[in-house]
């Protein structure tokens, strides 16, 4: 083990710098425009893996984007590992709010600045750095290891179920590690136990053919943006809660332990207020900020346009209006069950006096996961021997599709260590990931598959 950390700690710079290069590859899978660039960040990482010394590693192609799959089993008996990841990447618009630029990765007051620093080339590479340590620094590791990184968590993990079910055999494992969470907060080590689901549509609305001189026709049409504002204010009610028929009769109730649990955890909401900059925090009455953020379902408008926005004027009445909605599920929804109530509910509510239609975009699962397993406790000592602090069980508002699924196909355990933190950008601009947590997070890992050895 000494070798083990040693190796890490003299390789450290080096192994910044070769972060770096992974993040200059702008893997943006929603982007037809990087298609390229998303199939050489594939093979990219299929060249780490295999200089680090994996055993094998392989680019599988898709319908999308491509997989990469790599594995180390040189460990008879004991346990193995499968750690997923990403190395797609969200957008980078707005461009103009990025302070240096999204592919241009740089160092600033301890933090890595870049597109895909912390979501979640910056987390993969840390497993990735810390096999590696084990490897060089010992010419083993302590456990049986396979890796499965991916190029379309951004856009739904459209081909990764089938990946999955088709390759069970290949993939099987004992434990499932995912690095792509965040911390509660800086020097607070966290595991991850719960993630809300996503079911995310498009609203289309068209009132006329082709846009109208608001003088010559207005008073005799309905404006499809006054119609979709009218639609949106009945998505919710006052007090926060989704007015969607039907919506909650899935949502398991929080018991008086899990709110007791919540409660105790180091989270001043006050803080959290002026962190991110809100005049007053909203949500659905009767639950706490924390509550409301991971086990609490919601519904949010994402975007909303129609009509003339150009500098001066124009007096038009637009043909068409839209919105996009993203709705977060929690444990036991399931989101074409949602889709369908989204869907009846939005054609029942749209004045009569415009088309409307609704495209269900992409979805995920939600996830909670049972704590009891072994593995979660060698999770624990490995973190506190990292971070040398106590460890503290969290939940995630956000959605990773894929863990309910491959909890579902593989029947394992599903470990959720995230070394992110909470402000760092993931989807925004001027993305960046804390150092400290880059090098502790190293380090940990390199603990980790030490302890899962013996679980």
């Amino acid at each position: 083990m000494e070798a083990v950390v040693r190796y890490a700690a003299e390789n450290h710079d080096r192994f910044l710098e070769e972060l770096k290069d992974l993040i200059r590859i702008p893997s943006i899978s929603s982007s037809t425009e990087h298609k390229d660039d998303v199939d050489r960040c594939a093979h990219f990482v299929k060249e780490i893996m295999l200089g680090i010394g994996l055993e094998s590693a392989e680019v599988w192609q898709t319908d999308g984007h491509p997989i990469v799959y790599g594995e180390c089993l040189g460990a008879p008996e004991k346990p193995t590992v499968l750690i997923y990841g990403h190395y797609d990447v969200q957008p980078v618009d707005p461009l103009d709010l990025w302070e240096t630029p999204p592919f241009e990765p740089s160092i600033r007051n301890g933090r890595m600045y870049g597109r895909g620093s912390v979501d979640d080339k910056g987390q993969v590479h840390i497993h990735l750095k810390a096999v590696q340590s084990w490897l060089k620094g010992t010419g083993t590791l302590p456990i049986n290891l396979k890796f499965l990184i991916e190029g379309e968590e951004e856009v739904g993990s459209k081909n990764l179920n089938a990946f999955l079910i088709d390759n069970q055999k290949m993939l099987a494992a004992d434990v499932v590690l995912i690095s792509d969470t965040s911390m509660l907060q800086k020097g607070v080590p966290s595991i991850c136990c719960g993630l809300r689901g996503l079911a995310y549509f498009q609203i289309d609305l068209r009132g006329s053919k082709q846009d109208l001189h608001s003088g010559s026709f207005g008073g005799a049409v309905k404006n499809p943006i006054h119609a979709l504002t009218e639609i949106v204010n009945q998505l919710k009610d006052e007090k926060g809660r989704i007015a969607i028929p039907g919506f909650y009769d899935d949502v398991v109730d929080l018991v008086p332990g899990d709110r007791e649990a919540l409660a105790q955890l180091p989270f001043d909401e006050e803080d959290y207020r002026k962190e991110i900059g809100a005049a007053k925090l909203y949500g659905e009455e009767g639950f706490s900020v924390l509550e409301n953020l991971w086990c609490r379902p919601t519904l949010d408008v994402c975007g909303i346009w129609g009509g003339f926005t150009g500098e001066g004027s124009k007096t038009v009445i637009p043909a068409e209006a839209h919105a996009k909605v993203s709705i977060r599920l929690v444990s036991h929804q399931d989101p074409e069950t949602v889709a369908a109530l989204f869907e009846d509910y939005v054609s029942k509510i749209a004045p009569p006096e415009v088309e409307v239609s609704v495209q269900r975009m992409h979805g995920g699962l939600p996830f909670l996961a049972d704590t009891s397993h072994p593995a979660f406790e060698a999770s624990v000592r490995a973190l506190k021997k990292g971070f040398d602090s106590d460890v503290v069980f969290i939940r995630e508002g956000g959605s990773i599709p894929f863990v309910q699924t491959i909890d579902e196909v593989l029947n394992v355990p599903v470990v959720l260590v995230g070394f992110g933190l909470p402000d760092e950008n993931a989807h925004a601009p001027n993305e960046w990931f804390d150092m400290e947590n880059y090098e502790k997070g190293i380090l940990s890992s390199i603990y980790l598959y030490d302890e899962l050895s013996r679980i």
